[in-house]
C-alpha cells in the first residue's frame, strides 16, 4: 500500500522542531564547528557542555578510527568510567582493534603476545571463540587485507566499531544513542511496515506519536 504524499501536505512542522531534529544529528557525530555555526543562524539553544561533549567523544572516535585504538581505550575510561566493564562486547572490539593494528605493521610478534595477554581471556566465552579464530587467522597472510578475514582489517570494521563506541559513550553519560533524525527514520519505517501489512488495523497497539517525541538533542 503506498501512502498518498497528500495527505502530509497540510501537516505543520514548527521551525523549532527541525532545528532540534538537525542539531541532535550534528551533535550527534560531533559535527563541532557546523553546530556552532547552525546555533548562530537559528538561534536555538544546545545543552549545557554540549561543545565540550562533543570535543571529548571526537577526539575518542578519531583515535578508534586512526590506529590508535589504545588510546581511545583510555579516554573512554575517562569520559565514561565503568562502561568498557560493563560492555564487554565493546571492549573486545576496540582491544581487536589494536590487535589487527599491530598485524597490519606486520608486527606479528607484538601482535602475539597481545592477543595472548588481552584476548585469550574472552575465550573462556564461546560466542568469542569463532571471532577469536578469525582475528587469530590473520596472522598466516603476509597480506591480511588479501586474506578470507579482510573485513577485519578494513575502514568499514573500524567505523562500525567506532559508531558503537560512540553510542555507547551517549548512553552512559545519559544522552540519546541514537539521534533524533534517526529515531524518526525508525520510526517511520516502522510505521510504513504496519501500514503496508494491516491497512485497516492497529493490531500491534502501535503508539501514537508526534515529532515532539524526536526533538530533544
Amino acid at each position: 500500500m503506498e501512502l498518498d504524499p497528500r495527505l502530509y501536505e497540510n501537516i505543520a512542522v514548527s521551525d523549532s522542531d527541525s532545528h532540534s531534529i538537525v542539531l541532535s544529528y550534528l551533535v550527534h557525530n560531533c559535527f563541532k564547528d557546523t553546530v556552532e555555526s547552525f546555533v548562530g543562524c537559528t538561534g536555538i539553544k544546545p545543552q549545557a557542555n554540549c561543545l565540550e561533549d562533543i570535543d571529548r567523544r571526537k577526539r575518542i572516535i578519531k583515535f578508534a578510527l586512526e590506529d590508535s585504538s589504545l588510546k581511545a581505550i583510555e579516554l573512554t575510561e575517562e569520559l565514561a568510567p565503568g562502561l568498557l566493564e560493563q560492555s564487554t562486547d565493546l571492549h573486545f572490539d576496540l582491544l581487536s582493534l589494536r590487535f589487527v593494528e599491530l598485524v597490519c605493521l606486520r608486527k606479528c610478534t607484538e601482535a602475539l603476545v597481545f592477543a595472548q595477554e588481552k584476548l585469550t581471556p574472552f575465550g573462556k566465552v564461546q560466542k568469542y571463540v569463532n571471532k577469536l579464530e578469525d582475528f587469530m587467522a590473520l596472522l598466516a597472510y603476509e597480506e591480511p587485507e588479501k586474506s578470507p578475514m579482510f573485513h577485519l582489517v578494513s575502514l568499514d570494521y573500524r567505523q562500525d566499531v567506532a559508531d558503537k563506541l560512540n553510542r555507547a559513550i551517549l548512553a552512559h553519560t545519559k544522552q540519546p544513542s541514537y539521534s533524533s533524525l534517526e529515531r524518526l527514520i525508525q520510526q517511520t519505517s516502522v510505521v510504513r511496515q504496519h501500514l503496508n501489512q494491516e491497512p485497516n488495523s492497529n493490531k500491534d497497539g502501535l503508539p501514537p506519536f508526534s515529532l515532539k517525541d524526536f526533538t530533544n538533542c
